[in-house]
């Protein structure tokens, strides 16, 4: 899954879990370390290609720099 790739990528050294949760519909959620990042479905869709990513960012806030930036 790319977002879980995105995320790994430039967050692997803040994250310590990251949850992929499926239901009904192929409705998915993507959880990382207790925190809510994305929904299929209270969003209706699936993810754009690097929301995900973009949605943790905020998330953590631009403090906190990508992997091999710090």
């Amino acid at each position: 899954m790319s977002a879980v790739s995105d995320l790994l990528s430039d967050y692997q050294h803040v994250i310590e879990e990251i949850r992929i949760v499926t239901g009904d519909d192929s409705a998915f959620e993507v959880v990382v370390d207790g925190n809510l990042v994305y929904s299929k479905h209270a969003t209706g869709r699936h993810a754009e290609p690097g929301e995900v990513l973009d949605l943790f960012t905020n998330l953590m806030g631009s403090d906190v720099p990508r992997y091999g930036e710090e």
